[in-house]
């Protein structure tokens, strides 16, 4: 069953945040995840949530999902983020 990275992120340093950019998408497709939005427009429906970037990622499992972000070339870029930018991520089941 799919699984689904979600992060919501608040850039604090833009500059930073470009290199951050620049490395991950490499690291996604090599550990066989896609990009299924990557900051688009937000628009708030309900509620008081009004997130400023929200990112979904895709993987065909959490043990795919995992092997990403526990690995050694998405390491540098995830200590980048942790610098510029306040994050919350979670992984969850997809229908498919």
């Amino acid at each position: 069953m799919s699984v689904y990275v979600i992060v919501e992120v608040e850039v604090t340093d833009e500059k930073a945040y470009v290199d951050y950019r620049a490395g991950t998408a490499a690291t996604i497709v090599q550990y066989g995840g896609e990009f299924v939005v990557r900051a688009g427009k937000v628009e708030p429906v309900e509620g008081d949530w009004n997130p400023k970037r929200i990112v979904v990622l895709k993987f065909k499992d959490f043990e795919a999902a995992h092997r990403w972000h526990d690995s050694p070339e998405y390491a540098p870029l995830l200590a980048i983020r942790k610098k510029a930018a306040k994050s919350k991520m979670i992984m969850v089941e997809g229908v498919s």
